[in-house]
């Protein structure tokens, strides 16, 4: 069974840092697209960053310059490098996995993990 399994999380104080990790297990971590989304309270789910399968990167446009994704393929872990903590950045971060095979989608993703950007 596939599992994608986040760590990292906790309280931090604004200003600070965090680095996320998303543990994979049972899938061919290599081939595919990664994903850090989020979900903060009272608000919808959003794209954080991705990192495509050739090491490509975008960021939502309220993390750029502060957060870094990155992925290690031999031991199949995602990375999120979060920087110069926000209050508004508090919110579960999701792992999420996504490739395309034959036309359809293949889509996996973590249990999530809590942020909290307090003083």
């Amino acid at each position: 069974q596939v599992q994608l399994v986040e760590s990292g999380g906790g309280l931090v104080q604004p200003g600070g840092s965090l680095r996320l990790s998303c543990a994979t297990s049972k899938i061919i971590f290599s081939v595919y697209d990664m994903n850090w989304y989020r979900q903060g309270p009272g608000k919808q789910r959003e794209l954080v960053a991705n990192i495509t399968y050739d090491l490509i990167t975008n960021y939502g446009d309220s993390v750029k310059g502060r957060f870094t994704i990155s992925r290690d393929n031999a031991k199949k872990t995602l990375y999120l490098q979060m920087n110069n903590l926000k209050p508004e950045d508090t919110a579960v971060y999701y792992c999420h996995a996504h490739r395309i095979v034959a036309n359809k989608a293949l889509d996996f993703w973590g249990q999530g993990t809590q942020v909290t950007v307090s003083s």
